[in-house]
This record gives C-alpha cells, structure tokens and sequence, in this order.
C-alpha cells in the first residue's frame, strides 16, 4: 500500500462507509455473540462513522468464526449493539466538535 490507511481513509467520500484495509475500528461494542464495530472515517468535511457488525459462532473443532449473516435469535442482540452503536457515535461526534 502506497499510502498509510489513515490517509487512503481521508481520501474516502461520506458515501463510502467500508473500513479501509489496515484501518482498526475506534471501538467494539460486544452483546452476546454479536459484535459492531465503529469506525472513523475522516473526510475534508470532517470525520463520520460507519458499523460493520458481525456474529461469532463455534465452527468444527471449537474454532471461533464469524459471520455477517442472523438469525431469528440474533436479531435482538443485533438491534441493541446497533442501538449502542448509535450512542457512542453520538458522544464521538460531540467530543470532536468540543
């Protein structure tokens, strides 16, 4: 990579809410087996956030994956990391604009 992913993600338009290779997420928020994954996305018309989330599952032989599919039962546990996604961002933006 040519640029440091801080400045490739500067480069990114508020439209593009994908995480940019070698990024880290500013925060993860864990309910349940469900993870949202907050990241900064800074543009010339300042920073903005983006949620991925994903789900993690024991696979064959106790090994950890993850998925971005849900199922009936997730969906609660998706909602409130959502929700608390939501918050955090909220306090985010207000301590960039302090």
């Amino acid at each position: 990579m040519s640029q440091p992913a801080r400045n490739v993600a500067a480069n990114a338009s508020e439209g593009d809410a994908s995480p940019q290779p070698g990024n880290k997420p500013v925060e993860k928020l864990r309910i349940g087996n469900v993870t949202a994954n907050i990241w900064n996305n800074p543009s010339e018309k300042g920073d903005f956030y983006s949620v991925t989330f994903e789900r993690s599952y024991k696979g064959e032989g106790d090994a950890w994956k993850s998925s971005h599919s849900y199922r009936r039962d997730d969906l609660l546990e998706l909602a409130k990391a959502a929700d608390k996604a939501h918050d955090r961002i909220l306090e985010l933006r207000q301590k960039s604009r302090a």
